[in-house]
């Protein structure tokens, strides 16, 4: 592989960003956001020192493939990812952002990680081995690692601050958050969401083992709308349709590359992160670069 450019943080002059993120950089814009995927990669929760080349770019175009086939299910926060309909200021550094960015609406964001679950993998096989159940909602006895659960299961989680945990937490104690009608919205939203997602990445040779979504309130409808990425490699767990085996871990599309070397290593998932080595970032740029080329043909 050639040597790719790697964006780890973006700086304009005459614009503060906004916020942040683990893998984006936001600027505010008044009633849009501009939204910069970096090539920045995070595990368990905290971002490594070092970056994959064309991540943010994969994440992007993915994302706004998603979002223009899931219109139907819901409405999302895309204005444009054309660098000609951004502000003006950002024309002249197109060679950086191009590709990695999107102009959204203004939302506001519903503090919520809605998490949709097809198979029986990750932290819900290890909690599945110990008491039968994934975030607390029983399942069938008899199930193994990768198994296909018999309908998708939504288990809500909340949304950490860079270096805190997501928290698993019940569908009741999400009502407590936000309320039983919005619960239930997004409850319905992420699965028909995901359904359609993992239906169509069949189709593509890919099973989408379990995803998360984020969800927002546009303030001047109410309406509820989707926001931030949709089925990426960072959000979601994939796996190669003609390899799939239950009864073992499967081989990924994902950043579960990364995880893997990282508990090789000992780490105890809190600051400061190893650096990947560069065989481990090649790797990983193939495996985004391999979903991208799958999903979006």
């Amino acid at each position: 592989m050639t040597q790719l450019e790697v964006v780890l943080s973006t700086e304009f002059n005459g614009i503060s960003s906004f916020k942040k993120g683990k893998v984006r950089d936001i600027y505010d814009l008044g009633n849009n956001i501009l939204i910069i995927a970096t090539d920045r990669i995070s595990a368990y929760d905290v971002v490594l020192p070092n970056g994959i080349p064309e991540k943010g770019r994969v994440l992007t175009q993915i994302s706004n493939y998603w979002f223009e086939k899931t219109r139907d299910i819901i409405p999302n926060h895309l204005v444009s990812t054309k660098v000609e309909d951004f502000p003006e200021v950002f024309l002249k550094y197109r060679n950086l952002i191009e590709g990695r960015s999107m102009l959204v609406k203004k939302i506001k964001t519903i503090p919520i990680e809605c998490v949709v679950r097809g198979y029986l993998s990750g932290s819900g096989w290890k909690e599945y081995q110990q008491s039968g159940t994934v975030c607390g909602i029983d399942l069938d006895p008899g199930l193994v690692e990768s198994s296909k659960l018999k309908s998708p299961i939504f288990t809500p989680a909340t949304k950490a601050e860079e270096g805190d945990h997501d928290e698993n937490i019940t569908f009741e104690e999400m009502v407590e958050i936000v309320g039983i009608d919005l619960a239930e919205r997004l409850r319905k939203s992420s699965i028909s969401l995901y359904t359609k997602g993992r239906k169509m990445g069949e189709q593509k040779g890919i099973i989408i083992a379990d995803t998360k979504f984020e969800f927002g309130i546009d303030e001047s409808s109410g309406e509820l709308i989707l926001i931030d990425e949709i089925l990426t490699p960072d959000s979601s767990r994939f796996w190669p349709k003609d390899e799939y085996s239950p009864g073992r871990p499967q081989r990924s599309f994902d950043k579960q590359f990364v995880r893997d070397y990282l508990n090789s290593t000992g780490w105890n998932k809190k600051p400061p992160a190893p650096a990947l080595p560069p065989e481990v970032v090649e790797k990983t740029t193939e495996k985004y670069l391999e979903a991208l080329r799958r999903i979006t043909d």
